[in-house]
């Protein structure tokens, strides 16, 4: 008896088939999983780069000053604005920005609000008054309180409500708006800018003695560490620090336009222009990577040493300076 011929392509092509597309989208899923990685990995990494930005531009000068208005206070405002709203504020960022994983920036960002910040306050309790029994000017204090605001708020702050906030690039805009409403009153002569020595003598003074509580945080830091490798505060110092004494030169250096006359009487130029000097030195220090080496180190340098350096000599010179007003 002829036993029937079995057709091995349609017993087994079903089986086949769903083997065969079973490794196709296995297949396919593993190219997926792979484009979403790299395409993650991309985002981050590209958009952190394009969102990262130390501008630490020693020539920087306020688009416009009016006439009969503060040079410092339009620094100051046009500061804010470069930082929250020509650049990115990355400190506040969350997790799905590209931007997150940044930390130099924040740290740098934060450190001009700081110094901007302690100018406000100066302005309210020193410049921007008659006398210490006169009143406050409004606009002032409003802009130092906001001023003091952190820089890592959000729209959404979960750790205190479920509801929407004011966010810390909302809080320093006010603050702007707050310094150019002065600006314009003070040149309509409804605010007061008194360029007194004394009031100068107050403002730098505590110019120099935060420029010390800097200074410790540097040398705190020399002391407890000084390893190269594993040091991962080491950058985070280093640029909220500069951050500072960039905020400082910039404001300083336009201070010492707005009390001009005082300079010249005291016979001040030379020793401010020093002074400004220092500062810039440390404002523009920019090394490829932040790096914690021993100062005597014969290899690796210990750049917050180097920082500490400059600051603690443009400290001196406000002190020098402090010493002369005083006479």
């Amino acid at each position: 008896m002829t036993r029937p011929a079995v057709d091995w392509d349609d017993d087994y092509s079903a089986p086949r088939r769903r083997w065969l597309s079973g490794r196709g989208i296995l297949r396919l899923s593993g190219w997926g999983l792979v484009t979403l990685v790299v395409g993650v990995l991309l985002y981050y990494a590209v958009g952190g780069f394009l969102m990262n930005a130390i501008d630490d531009d020693s020539s920087f000068k306020p688009s416009e000053v009016p006439t009969g208005g503060s040079k410092a206070v339009a620094v100051a405002a046009d500061l804010i604005d470069r930082e929250v709203n020509q650049h990115f504020w990355v400190s506040n960022d969350p997790f799905f920005y590209p931007s997150a994983w940044l930390d130099n920036t924040p740290n740098y960002q934060q450190g001009i609000i700081y110094a901007l910040s302690r100018f406000a306050v100066e302005m309210t309790d020193q410049i921007g008054r008659t006398r210490g029994s006169s009143e406050a000017d409004a606009d002032l204090d409003r802009a130092a309180g906001l001023l003091k605001f952190p820089g890592n708020v959000w729209v959404y702050d979960l750790s205190t409500s479920f509801l929407p906030t004011a966010s810390s690039e909302s809080q320093y805009r006010a603050a702007r708006r707050a310094l150019l409403a002065y600006n314009q009153r003070l040149v309509s002569g409804h605010a007061i800018f008194e360029r007194r020595a004394d009031n100068l003598l107050g403002t730098i003074e505590r110019i120099a003695a935060d420029l010390g509580s800097a200074s410790a945080t540097v040398d705190q830091h020399l002391a407890q560490s000084r390893s190269m490798m594993i040091d991962t505060r080491v950058d985070d110092i280093f640029y909220g620090v500069k951050g500072r004494l960039y905020g400082y030169y910039l404001l300083l250096a336009a201070i010492g336009e707005d009390f001009e006359p005082v300079l010249k009487e005291k016979q001040l130029a030379s020793a401010w222009a020093q002074m400004l000097d220092s500062l810039r030195q440390a404002a523009v220090l920019d090394p490829l990577m932040v790096v914690n080496g021993a100062p005597d180190g014969l290899f690796f340098p210990s750049h917050l040493a180097v920082q500490g350096f400059y600051l603690l000599r443009a400290r001196t010179q406000l002190r020098e300076i402090s010493s002369i007003l005083l006479r």
